[in-house]
């Protein structure tokens, strides 16, 4: 969501400069001007620039850290339902400067899911994606929170996404809902 909240950091915590990645410590006592609260993460303005803060870090915004949790109560039996769940923890990830979700950008391209060999209940996720411009260096963070959420999926041990250029994203690629949430439509 977005938000429009002024706070002041109570401990020092690390962020990634928007847009190139690079990890800071922002120190305790700064003000933070929180912009943007999705998927479990913060996009913060601190002296005139722009971070991403790390939902297990809310609490350096005087925030509740948010347990993560597996979206269902049961453990998928199938591969599709692995997928479907998959699919559905991606679409918690955001882009810290656009607040719809990485799904409905346009930005996953493939996901695969695979039994592991000699097992009858645990999974490989393989996921394609891309990024809206290939020097945001922010592509590490996303991917990264990509798969930290498709760990969470009952069942799923292992999951690589890795950033493709091709094809190369456009604007058309964004979902109905998502041309929504931007006013394109």
């Amino acid at each position: 969501m977005h938000s429009n909240e002024s706070v002041t950091l109570t401990r020092d915590v690390e962020a990634s400069v928007v847009p190139v990645g690079t990890k800071v410590t922002l120190l305790k006592g700064e003000a933070a001007h929180i912009t943007q609260s999705l998927g479990g993460a913060y996009t913060v303005v601190v002296n005139g620039n722009m971070f991403r803060i790390d939902g297990q870090n809310a609490d350096a915004l005087g925030k509740q850290v948010e347990q993560k949790a597996a979206t269902t109560g049961h453990k998928p039996r199938t591969l599709e339902e692995v997928e479907k769940e998959s699919w559905v923890q991606m679409k918690t990830c955001y882009d810290p400067e656009i607040p719809v979700n990485i799904v409905d950008l346009g930005l996953i391209y493939d996901c695969h899911v695979e039994l592991l060999p000699a097992a009858t209940d645990r999974f490989k996720v393989d996921v394609k994606m891309t990024l809206t411009a290939p020097g945001c260096g922010m592509g590490p963070a996303i991917a990264e929170d990509a798969k930290g959420k498709i760990l969470l999926v009952p069942g799923v041990s292992t999951a690589d996404v890795r950033i493709t250029w091709d094809p190369p994203w456009n604007q058309s690629m964004i979902s109905e809902e998502g041309k929504m949430k931007l006013g394109l439509i």
